[in-house]
């Protein structure tokens, strides 16, 4: 068991600081798919990896020299995003603790994150004939950075594919601007979720060595995955994003289907 988390908080860490979706929209759909924990015990263990991604990634871009954040942007959205961090978290439990049955909960988890990655796979085929904008107000960066907080933290997926579509739309980036953002956004919600499930008390149970290999899994897929992204055009990132989103979405689909059955 301890092997398969490792390896999937790898490989999806390779694929989240190549695309910029943190890798926790791969890691919470797949480890649900295997149960091997509780849902509250795959988000935060899931939160953990993405977090330790993110933190190597964005600290190793800034002090290469290779960083294109523009801070005036990611900034107030990483603002924004680590609030709402705050009121995922607290609507998670709110959820969690009307239903008798926690399985409840992950189905309603994995119908959330089909529905939010089939409209950013439809989205991302079609951008090219969508028209973008440019904001750069810094109130309704923060808004926005609210929105994408409450739905990853809640999701228990650090960011995922819902941050691209908002940096393609509202900010006109580029694919691989916009995965260095994202990234930056993801470190600050992934920070603010983890210190508010330690006030709160409301850390799982989980084994420590589990935590231990996917932190590694983390950092090695950040190292491994900004080597690739560096090969890799926008092109090519797009396309491996959109086979991604394929792949999740039909495990999210599934993953519905089974919690409410359980």
């Amino acid at each position: 068991m301890a092997v398969i988390f490792l390896v999937v908080s790898f490989l999806a860490s390779i694929a989240g600081a190549i695309c910029g979706i943190g890798g926790g929209v791969i890691i919470k759909p797949v480890l649900d798919l295997c149960h091997l924990a509780s849902v509250s015990t795959i988000s935060f263990l899931s939160g953990c990896t993405v977090l330790s991604m993110s933190c190597y990634s964005v600290s190793k871009n800034i002090l290469s020299g290779d960083n294109q954040v523009d801070f005036r942007i990611g900034t107030p959205l990483a603002i924004g995003a680590a609030a709402g961090g705050v009121i995922g978290k607290q609507l998670f439990s709110i959820i969690k603790a009307m239903f008798a049955n926690p399985n409840t909960v992950g189905s309603i988890q994995a119908a959330c994150l089909a529905v939010i990655t089939l409209m950013t796979l439809i989205y991302t085929l079609l951008k090219k004939r969508i028209p973008s904008y440019h904001f750069k107000g810094i109130g309704i960066c923060i808004a926005i950075g609210l929105v994408l907080g409450v739905f990853s933290s809640f999701l228990g997926i650090g960011g995922g594919p819902i941050n691209l579509v908002v940096l393609f739309f509202f900010f006109s980036m580029d694919t691989k601007t916009a995965a260095q953002n994202s990234l930056y956004i993801i470190l600050f919600s992934q920070i603010t979720s983890l210190v508010t499930t330690l006030i709160t008390h409301t850390v799982p149970e989980f084994e420590l060595l589990s935590l231990i290999l996917m932190v590694a899994g983390g950092i090695g897929g950040g190292m491994a995955g900004r080597k690739i992204n560096k090969r890799m055009d926008n092109e090519a990132v797009d396309k491996l994003f959109i086979v991604l989103m394929a792949i999740i979405i039909l495990i999210s689909v599934f993953n519905t289907i089974r919690y409410a059955n359980i």
